[in-house]
């Protein structure tokens, strides 16, 4: 069986990381899409492998915290139940992010439940070293997952959003938003920085960079695996390679977990370190 090389891994991954969708990639580069849709599989493993053991003992001040909507085949109120015992219909990612390294700090998939909220603060928690300042929005289960990650050990703070009448912005915009109220949960967060905006703002980078999160496209999951190794594979790039405008350098050196600009075939070489492992 042929092999990709380095160099052919990377300009896969260079494709699939622009958020093109796998049969996009394989179109672009010339490369099966059997292949592309492994070489994601793989290296999205080891991405995950990697941020788990590398995005530790981190000193982030402040965190702010979000969830973004998918869904893997369907969405929930058109899936079936046999389709939703094979996992179809809506599916969140909840998010966590350092404002100020703006780096990823944890991802968790999941459901919108008060379960998702505890594991996913759960890690978060297990990543931190310090007292951390943390805002989320109004939504009522990240108050006790919060409490049970974090305890006394941190300063919490929401910002209640009010939008105008649903169906005010149109069909596929967001209606207007009317005003914005920042208040103290425990602890004594500074109000300047009681806000969720840059988390928020990373919705979009996700949208733009995974075709599995644009609307409105037939290029959604069909499988819960391949739309949580997307993910890892994605912070992993946004993390180490991707150079943030305003930071000038990458989040990961920002935060200090890294001395360099990764370039892909680094992050190809997650792979190789991989499968040397287990050989």
């Amino acid at each position: 069986m042929n092999r990709l090389s380095t160099e052919e891994r990377a300009k896969v991954v260079a494709v699939l990381v622009e958020g093109n969708s796998l049969r996009a990639t394989a179109r672009i580069t010339g490369v099966a899409r059997m292949t592309v849709e492994k070489l994601l599989r793989d290296l999205g493993a080891a991405c995950q492998t990697f941020h788990d053991a590398k995005a530790r003992g981190l000193t982030s001040q402040r965190i702010q915290c979000d969830e973004i909507w998918s869904f893997i085949g369907a969405k929930e109120k058109n899936a079936t139940a046999e389709q939703k015992a094979q996992g179809w219909g809506d599916v969140w990612t909840w998010t966590c992010l350092d404002p100020d390294s703006k780096l990823m700090v944890s991802w968790f998939l999941g459901d919108r439940s008060s379960d998702s909220a505890y594991w996913f603060m759960q890690d978060v928690a297990s990543r931190l070293t310090q007292r951390v300042q943390v805002s989320t929005d109004g939504y009522i289960p990240y108050q006790s997952a919060i409490d049970r990650a974090f305890g006394d050990n941190t300063d919490f703070g929401t910002i209640q959003k009010t939008y105008a009448a649903p169906g005010a912005g149109g069909r596929y915009s967001p209606p207007k938003m009317v005003s914005a109220k920042r208040g103290t949960m425990w602890g004594t967060p500074d109000p300047k920085h009681i806000s969720t905006s840059h988390v928020e703002r990373n919705n979009l980078t996700m949208r733009m960079h995974m075709r599995r999160y644009t609307r409105l496209t037939n290029g959604f999951s069909k499988k819960l695996e391949m739309h949580g190794l997307n993910l890892a594979l994605h912070f992993t790039y946004y993390n180490f390679c991707k150079v943030h405008n305003s930071l000038r350098v990458t989040p990961a050196m920002q935060a200090g977990i890294s001395d360099h600009v990764w370039e892909i075939e680094e992050l190809v070489g997650l792979l190789d370190a991989s499968e040397a492992m287990s050989a």
